[in-house]
């Protein structure tokens, strides 16, 4: 058992008496990665030469209480990491590419098309696209004869309030993809994905569009979390609501 006392951040004095076998890198050694917390993998990220592994779970403890979540973290960006206590430019860096490489890891890890047939299927595939996004995006996903995606294009980026798509780029982008129907999606920054009134004129004029290309407009599903949605879904679909 080793006995530790440093100064951490704001608070005065900190002392720990954690046993080596309790340490994450000997927990992960001996158990497996999966066996680690949340707080133990990103102090792992976190602990560098000279840092001792103490120092570095209570710095990844701050962290995620200071994000709300470990999810949280994808929204930060370098800027964001710099303000806490104990982290330099380049442990900043190093984070936000991390969050950036899990982003990606999960949108590239299907081996096959996705099946987009339903709503809450168009919500889970966008779930790590919109994870953290503080703006508003609306995409286009482009689908051939059996539902399966062929190409996903973001049409636009908008405020933290709101994004409008225009369906001259929508149906553009499914006519060079030689798609046979389509999806419309966005997010909402707040998670509430309760649609406001410029999201459902943006889709009366997408499902008149649709009628002069003639591409199908399967749907149009609003991507926000569970924990914000009052109905607890995460998501809502304007053809499930009969509104399309």
């Amino acid at each position: 058992m080793n006995q530790i006392t440093f100064e951490l951040g704001d608070t005065p004095r900190v002392e720990f008496a954690m046993a080596v076998s309790e340490r994450p890198q000997n927990r992960l050694e001996n158990f497996g990665v999966a066996a680690l917390s949340d707080t133990e993998l990103l102090a792992m990220t976190l602990q560098g030469k000279g840092n001792c592994p103490e120092i570095a779970l209570q710095l990844a403890s701050r962290l995620i209480v200071a994000a709300g979540s470990i999810a949280g973290l994808l929204s930060w960006t370098p800027d964001d990491y710099r303000r806490m206590k104990g982290i330099g430019h380049l442990k900043a860096s190093q984070l936000a590419a991390t969050a950036e490489l899990a982003r990606r890891m999960m949108l590239r890890s299907q081996p096959i098309a996705p099946l987009l047939n339903r709503a809450d299927l168009v919500a889970a595939h966008l779930a790590p696209t919109a994870a953290g996004l503080e703006v508003e995006k609306f995409w286009v996903l482009c689908l051939n004869r059996k539902n399966r995606l062929l190409k996903q294009v973001e049409i636009t980026t908008g405020t933290a309030t709101a994004a409008l798509a225009h369906p001259r780029e929508v149906y553009r982008a499914a006519i060079r993809a030689s798609a046979a129907a389509i999806i419309c999606a966005h997010n909402h920054p707040s998670g509430d994905p309760a649609p406001s009134a410029p999201d459902v004129q943006v889709t009366r004029q997408l499902r008149e569009a649709a009628k002069t290309v003639d591409i199908e407009l399967l749907d149009h599903v609003i991507v926000g979390r569970p924990d914000a949605d009052p109905l607890a879904r995460g998501h809502f679909s304007f053809r499930e609501a009969g509104m399309l």
